[in-house]
C-alpha cells in the first residue's frame, strides 16, 4: 500500500506507523467499571468502505496524517496534515 505524505509525496506503507481510528472517542471516566475499560481498549469498528486514520510518518517527516483509505481495497482516498481536519466530500469527517 503506497500513503501520500503532504509533505515528503508517495511512499510506501512501511514508512509509516498506524495511529488508530481518527474518530473521536471518549475515554471512560475515572472509576468506570472495568468492563468500560476493556471496550474502549480492545473493541474496535471494522468498517467496510471509507474510513478515516491517523499515520504517523515515522521514516519520513515525523508528521501525523489523517488518512482516507477504503478498507474493503485498501485505496487511499485522500491524505493531509492530521491538523487539518477531512472534509465530507467523501462521507468521512472525522
Amino acid at each position: 500500500m503506497l500513503l501520500t505524505c503532504p509533505f515528503c509525496g508517495l511512499r510506501d506503507h512501511a514508512e509509516y506507523e498506524y495511529g488508530g481510528d481518527a474518530g473521536a472517542r471518549m475515554m471512560p471516566a475515572d472509576g468506570a467499571p472495568a468492563a468500560g475499560w476493556i471496550d474502549h481498549v480492545y473493541l474496535r469498528d471494522n468498517p467496510r468502505g471509507a474510513h478515516a486514520e491517523l499515520w504517523f510518518h515515522a521514516a519520513g517527516c515525523q508528521q501525523w496524517l489523517r488518512v482516507v483509505r477504503d478498507t474493503f481495497d485498501n485505496r487511499v482516498l485522500d491524505s493531509r496534515p492530521a491538523a487539518e481536519r477531512l472534509g465530507d466530500g467523501n462521507g468521512i469527517s472525522a
